[in-house]
């Protein structure tokens, strides 16, 4: 997952966090029907600067130290293509929970290999997804700016999301 919020007057900066586990019910033949859950740890935050990620992570921003997780669950899928869909799901960060949107590609499926404990134990099936929305940082409670001359802010109201996903196929059976 990586957001970009506007910022500077003529700077976007990229954040990511990369630690992430959740759950996908997906059907390539019937998207309509899917439903996704997942919980990203927040403490991994890395935008390249370290200054920046320890004041990114603190209560001005994503206070994880309250909130160490941001979550997403949503099974209301829209078709918009064939590989395209609009999932709608609670997002919640720092506790704040809103309805959002997100725009997903299916990017499709591939075999890759599987080794546990140097052991190789088959290829698995993996799916990769990309999926966008933007949220105002403000209804999630991370209101702190700075001002700058001429009017200028540090920090930009609207966060752009992207989220880059591979998800494994379970060889548990389906409930």
């Amino acid at each position: 997952m990586s957001g970009t919020p506007n910022s500077l007057p003529l700077n976007i900066t990229s954040r990511r966090i990369t630690t992430r586990r959740g759950t996908l019910r997906f059907d390539p033949e019937h998207p309509e029907h899917s439903a996704v859950s997942i919980k990203i740890d927040a403490s991994n935050l890395w935008s390249g600067e370290p200054d920046r990620d320890a004041h990114l992570r603190s209560a001005d921003f994503l206070d994880v130290e309250k909130h160490p997780e941001i979550t997403f669950s949503g099974d209301k899928v829209e078709l918009l293509g064939a590989r395209e869909y609009l999932v709608r799901g609670d997002l919640t960060i720092r506790g704040v929970t809103r309805k959002v949107a997100l725009k997903v590609t299916y990017l499709g499926q591939w075999q890759t290999p599987w080794w546990e404990g140097g052991v190789d134990k088959g290829p698995k099936t993996r799916a990769g997804f990309l999926a966008t929305t933007e949220i105002n940082r403000h209804d999630f409670g991370v209101s702190w700016n700075s001002p700058l001359p001429d009017n200028g802010i540090v920090v930009g109201n609207i966060v752009e999301i992207t989220i880059d996903a591979e998800a494994i196929l379970s060889d548990a059976p389906r409930t």
